[in-house]
């Protein structure tokens, strides 16, 4: 059976089906809401928020191709509200290095980058992770965020424009 199928199922009301599509999209997800949080329990709690919230409100997804992207949206604004709420400093582990696609950059850059991109506002660090940790096309990445497409891309040359503002004032610092 196909995933739509099974979204059309779960948004029906079949808890089995939710829980099938649920386990299709649980290690992205904890992928996603780990680079926002760099914790382990944080994040557990961010993908479980975001179950708990696509269970009680999947009878209003409207369109069941977008399963994926409307899940991660919703994981998005999760991880964003974690972090309003918990307001703190977070310290970069060593488990966050696995995550990083590129094993060849030496560990310190890869620890400037994380932290450089902690420092990006919520929608630029969104974009910029479901960009380069992702790997999403800019359409999806706009159906996510609920912007249009071009906005992504905008909002993407920003985000990598202040990146590079961050990354230089640490190198001229370091």
């Amino acid at each position: 059976m196909d995933v739509e199928k099974r979204v059309k199922k779960a948004i029906k009301g079949n808890k089995r089906e939710f829980e099938f599509l649920i386990n299709l999209e649980k290690e992205k997800l904890y992928r996603i809401a780990f680079l926002y949080v760099k914790n382990q329990t944080d994040a557990l709690e961010i993908v479980q928020d975001t179950v708990y919230k696509a269970f009680v409100s999947i009878h209003k997804l409207q369109e069941p191709a977008q399963f994926t992207a409307w899940i991660k949206k919703i994981l998005i604004h999760c991880a964003l509200d974690f972090l309003k709420k918990k307001q703190k400093v977070v310290f970069i582990s060593n488990d966050l290095l696995e995550w990083i696609p590129d094993k060849a950059i030496e560990i310190d850059t890869q620890l400037d980058l994380m932290e450089a991109i902690d420092q990006l506002n919520g929608k630029y660090k969104s974009v910029i992770i479901l960009k380069y940790y992702e790997d999403l096309p800019n359409k999806e990445i706009a159906t996510i965020m609920d912007i249009p497409e071009g906005t992504v891309k905008s909002t993407l040359h920003r985000a990598l424009q202040q990146l590079r503002v961050v990354l230089e004032g640490e190198c001229a610092n370091g």
